[in-house]
Parts: C-alpha cells; sequence; structure tokens
C-alpha cells in the first residue's frame, strides 16, 4: 500500500517549508519538551537548524554556475540587484523609525526590519523557474543563476548595516557567505561534485523547516495572521513593481521582474540566523520567522496570479502590434 505523502504536501504552496514548519511548531506549543525528553538523535532533529543549514548552503552554492552567458548576467543581475535594492531602501526606512526591535503593540505588533528585509531579500527559486518556463524563455530561467545569491543571512546582514542598525562583526559576515562560496568553488571546479551537492538542495528544506518551527508557538503565529497576508501582498506589490520596471528599461517584457516578487521558502531561516550570528535581533528574529513563513504561502499564491496576468497583457499586446504591421 503506497501512500502519496510528497504529492499531498506539494500541493499546499511552498509545502516542504510550510508542513514541517507547522509540525515543528505544533510540537513547540503542545509538548515543548518533548525534545529534551527523548534527547539524542530525536532532540536533534528539532534543535539542529544551523548545522542543517550550514550543509543546506555548501549545497546550494554548488548548484550555482558562475559561467553563466551574458544574457543570464545581464537579467539575473539587473533582477538580483533590483530585489535586494529594493529591500535595502526598506530597511533603511524602516531601520530609522523602527531600530532592531518589533512593533510591541497594536495591529501592526511583531513587524520589524528585520522581517521586511528578510521577506524582501530572496526570491523563491522554484516558482521563478516555474513561471519562466511557462511564460518566458530558457535564457530567462537560467537568470536564477544570479538571483540565487540571494540565498542565506549574508545581504540581510549587509542591509541591516547599511540600515544604521547593530552590525555584525567582519568573522561574523565572511563566515555567514563562506559555506555557499566553498559550494560554489567545489560545484564550478567539478561538475559531477554540482550534481551531486546540488541534490541535497530539496531535501533539506524540510529538515531545517522543521527545527525552525519547534522554536515557535503557535499561539503568536495566529496573531501574525493578518499582519502575514499583508507583508506578503507588500512584497509581490513592492518587489513587483520594482522588478517590472527594472526588467523593461533592460529590454525585457516585465514578466520576468514580477514572477521574481516572491518569498523563498528558505527565507524563514534567515530571522535565526541573524539573530544566532547579534543577539540584539533575537526579540525580532521570533515574529519574523513567523511573518517571512506567510509570505512564503502568499507569494506563493500571489505572484503565479500576477505573472500569468502581465504575461496575457504582453501577449496581447505583441498580438496587437503584428495585426498593425500585417495592415
Amino acid at each position: 500500500m503506497q501512500i502519496s505523502i510528497k504529492r499531498a504536501i506539494e500541493r499546499v504552496p511552498g509545502g516542504m517549508m510550510i508542513v514541517p514548519l507547522l509540525i515543528g511548531s505544533l510540537v513547540a506549543t503542545f509538548a515543548p519538551d518533548g525534545p529534551k525528553f527523548f534527547g539524542s538523535f530525536t532532540g536533534a532533529l528539532f534543535t539542529g537548524a544551523l548545522p542543517i543549514l550550514a550543509v543546506f548552503y555548501v549545497c546550494m552554492g554548488a548548484s550555482i554556475n558562475i559561467k553563466a552567458t551574458p544574457y543570464i548576467l545581464k537579467k539575473g543581475g539587473v533582477l538580483f540587484g533590483t530585489k535586494v535594492g529594493t529591500a535595502m531602501v526598506l530597511g533603511v526606512i524602516m531601520g530609522h523609525f523602527l531600530g532592531e526591535a518589533p512593533i510591541s503593540a497594536g495591529m501592526f505588533a511583531g513587524l520589524s526590519t528585520l522581517a521586511v528585509v528578510a521577506a524582501m531579500n530572496d526570491t523563491n527559486g522554484g516558482l521563478y523557474m516555474a513561471l519562466m518556463g511557462q511564460y518566458g524563455k530558457p535564457e530567462d530561467v537560467g537568470a536564477y543563476s544570479i538571483m540565487s545569491l540571494e540565498s542565506g543571512p549574508f545581504l540581510t546582514m549587509v542591509t541591516l548595516g547599511v540600515a544604521g542598525l547593530s552590525a555584525f562583526p567582519w568573522p561574523t559576515m565572511v563566515g555567514s557567505i563562506l559555506p555557499l562560496m566553498l559550494g560554489m568553488l567545489l560545484g564550478n571546479l567539478d561538475r559531477e561534485m554540482r550534481d551531486f551537492l546540488g541534490k541535497a538542495v530539496p531535501v533539506m528544506i524540510p529538515f531545517f523547516a522543521l527545527a525552525l518551527g519547534a522554536g515557535l508557538d503557535l499561539h503568536k503565529v495566529w496573531q501574525a495572521g493578518m499582519l502575514g497576508l499583508g507583508l506578503g501582498v507588500a512584497v509581490v506589490a513592492v518587489t513587483g513593481c520594482a522588478l517590472y520596471f527594472a526588467d523593461r528599461l533592460t529590454g525585457g517584457t516585465g514578466v520576468a521582474g514580477v514572477a521574481a516578487a516572491s518569498t523563498a521558502g528558505n527565507a524563514a531561516a534567515v530571522p535565526t540566523l541573524v539573530a544566532a550570528a547579534n543577539p540584539v535581533y533575537a526579540e525580532s528574529a521570533k515574529s519574523a520567522t513567523i511573518l517571512v513563513a506567510a509570505c512564503v504561502v502568499v507569494t506563493a499564491v500571489l505572484t503565479p496570479l500576477v505573472t500569468a496576468w502581465i504575461a496575457r497583457r504582453v501577449a496581447g499586446k505583441e498580438a496587437e502590434a503584428l495585426v498593425r504591421t500585417a495592415a
């Protein structure tokens, strides 16, 4: 007898991240002492997010091919710069008013500079490539090889530093990107290592998601529900507009730009990693993890809808142009 567990999980937007995260948070809410009680490997599954993430970023780095074509470098570079630049501008503005701490009361309670920057910094690569496979061309799909440099806490740390918030010591900054760089070195020196390590990237996601969820209380998740929805909409609207015009200005149709207006599943790990590097962000990290996880789901639903709408408009205009030319 076979049960389609994987297919069922994948029916949920961002399911391989969200479902284990939910399971971990259920344990944290209703059996918080369970991991300690069992200890050993079972306990490590619920508390070992950082080591798993370190391996994840080595494998992620190995999948990045630095021998990209000029078009891929141009397209990926523009989308990468625009996405990170937008997050940086918002980080500077919010950092000026909020500092490192989250909003403590009211309808925006839990919102922080860390949450906004982490949600907007990193694109959902699988979603982007799937959308470009349908509405773009192979070179547009390949552009994600450049955009995947967004992965990890490094650029979020840089953004928070630029925003004038608590900085990170340089060894910590370098240490946050070394696993990714090591993976890139291995993957580009040996194609077989790229294939070997690259296969592990999707496998790691549910395991670090489980460990991240084990640090979340579902009562706080409920409180962040509408705020998480709003932040997800803001990611699509704000970064989507910036990416659309950046893509158009560089000769694109805007479809690739909008397709990149999402939040990566592994972005939910960034607040925890940032807090581990600088404890001043520990308070923000708890609510930020919840909010970013909500953005993963919201953008996984909204981004394809907006991309399809833009693609239909582009196709309609191209058809009209052909008719005028023929006439």
